[in-house]
């Protein structure tokens, strides 16, 4: 199965983790300005403040490590760490204490034990937030060859302090994340459809969770039940299509569905991507594996919601069966759709799993996910993802969840204008503008998903800009999937209960 990143240890203590602090371990000290970090200057008989001050750490995102020379006879730091993180924190809020966990937990790499020390009291918002940074900086990249060098290994133990937080909840979260990235990750010449879908009944298998549930589809089921925009876009590879569902029965009632794309690699088909774009395109099923993720950590969390993640899996191919610009497919629920460019695959699987998902499960909201187009990046950036939502309370929702664990969604308009560039002489809709006048791809992939989920409350996540990392990262390599989209899913999830998902009762 899947190796999925170990995440730390991690305790929660009200004292000062100073004390807990351990020989051979390295102390955090987060700082902002007006902090009183006195007793640790005292215990070491350093002016820390003053390095602070002298090397400009206070800043959020901003650190400087020291490490301490051994003395030869009474050592004044026996039994302490002999390595000091500064890391400032800025105005202490959850989005800079998160970056400071990230600083800290880098900085404790290949030691065995870190110790944090916030200088002030942390609320629970903050607690989280510090947790959440920590647990994330240990997400290594899987390699294929020689091991990683164990002193770049992630710090197996951490202790904090702050008030009383759901930690079980942010280590899913994390979880999930590490969950989505990692399947990313992997090549393509590993994950085909078939791949991909055995590693869902396994994931599922592994969390032994009554609650949970998965069902496989093969290339005969899809043929059999109608989604021809799913086989379409797999003909061209030798490796057939897939349909994965994954339940979590958490509660009654109709369910959330979540939607993700697939694309186990992507081409372009017979519209041909160039080579320097096809070089991070086997991160183009990361919609699939946020939703996935986002499934299972709902239930390693314990969330009484009932959220059904739905896969459709395709490799975009080239080969003599691939479908071609100029073909009209009929989607699952009879619309057919005029191919005009075989790049656009990821909507054409989306509106079949859309169209499908509407029809087997009544849900009561819907929500995709998909690296789905180069517009939303160019418009903006790797920070944001694309929000597009005609309830302007659900997109709210969303972009609320997203804020509380720095996944940035910024609503997007559905301009009703564009719609008309949709129109086809040939079929009922085309899938890409068919008026060279109106670029605003992103707007137009979503008014074309639109039709497919009819009156169901919905909304659409066009992740293709933060869903991949630009240039590498202390964590992530260059291209890399970031798994970005699961803690803001699980959090809008978690507000279901309390009615503050954006949704009427």
């Amino acid at each position: 199965m899947l190796g999925v990143p170990a995440l730390p240890e991690l305790d929660l203590v009200r004292e000062d983790p100073l004390h807990c602090a351990r020989e051979g371990g390295v102390l955090a000290v987060l700082i902002a300005t007006g902090d009183d970090i006195g007793e640790i200057s005292r215990d070491y008989g350093l002016d820390l403040a003053q390095v602070a001050r002298d090397q400009s750490v206070g800043a959020a995102r901003t650190s400087h490590t020291i490490n301490l020379p051994p003395f030869l006879a009474h050592d004044p730091w026996a039994g302490r760490p002999r390595t000091i993180a500064l890391v400032g924190i800025g105005d202490g809020g959850p989005a800079e204490l998160r970056d400071a966990g990230l600083a800290a937990g880098r900085a404790a790499r290949g030691k065995p034990h870190l110790a944090v020390a916030p200088g002030r009291i942390l609320d629970t918002a903050r607690t989280a937030a510090l947790a959440e940074g920590l647990l994330l900086s240990a997400y290594r990249m899987p390699r294929r060859g020689e091991p990683e060098d164990a002193a770049k290994a992630p710090c197996p133990a951490i202790t904090i302090s702050g008030e009383p937080t759901d930690l079980g909840r942010v280590r899913a979260g994390v979880w999930g994340t590490f969950l989505a990235r990692t399947l990313a990750a992997t090549p393509s010449s590993v994950k085909d459809p078939q791949w991909f879908a055995e590693q869902c009944a396994a994931l599922v298998a592994a969390e032994g969770n009554s609650r949970l549930s998965v069902e496989v589809h093969d290339e005969s089921w899809l043929a059999e039940h109608g989604l021809e925009a799913v086989l379409a876009v797999g003909r061209g590879s030798a490796s057939p299509p897939r349909l994965v569902t994954v339940r979590h029965d958490g509660a009654p009632g109709s369910p959330t569905v979540l939607v993700g794309k697939g694309i186990t690699f992507d081409t372009g088909g017979l519209s041909l991507k160039p080579r320097e774009g096809m070089v991070p395109m086997k991160t183009d099923m990361s919609g699939a594996a946020v939703v996935l993720a986002t499934v299972l950590a709902v239930a390693r969390a314990g969330l009484p919601v009932n959220v059904v993640a739905v896969l459709p899996l395709a490799e975009n191919a080239i080969g003599a069966a691939a479908y071609r610009p100029g073909d009209v497919v009929r989607t699952y629920d009879g619309t057919t759709v005029e191919v005009r460019n075989t790049d656009a695959e990821g909507r054409m699987v989306l509106a079949d799993a859309l169209a499908w998902a509407r029809a087997e499960y009544q849900p009561r909201v819907v929500v995709d996910v998909a690296t789905l187009t180069g517009a939303a990046t160019l418009g903006l950036g790797r920070g944001h993802g694309a929000l597009f939502a005609p309830d302007e309370s659900l997109a709210t929702a969303l972009a609320a969840a997203g804020s509380v664990h720095g996944e940035e969604l910024w609503a997007m308009p559905l301009v009703e204008d564009y719609r008309e560039s949709l129109r086809s002489d040939v079929a009922d809709i085309a899938h890409i503008a068919t008026n060279d006048h109106v670029k605003a791809g992103a707007i137009i992939a979503a008014l074309f998903l639109q039709r497919f989920v009819g009156e169901v409350p919905w909304a659409h996540l066009d992740i293709a800009g933060p869903g991949r990392a630009g240039s590498a990262t202390p964590e992530l390599g260059p291209q890399a999937g970031t798994g970005f989209g699961v803690r803001a899913l699980v959090e809008w999830l978690s507000r279901q209960s309390d009615g503050r998902d954006g949704l009427s009762a």
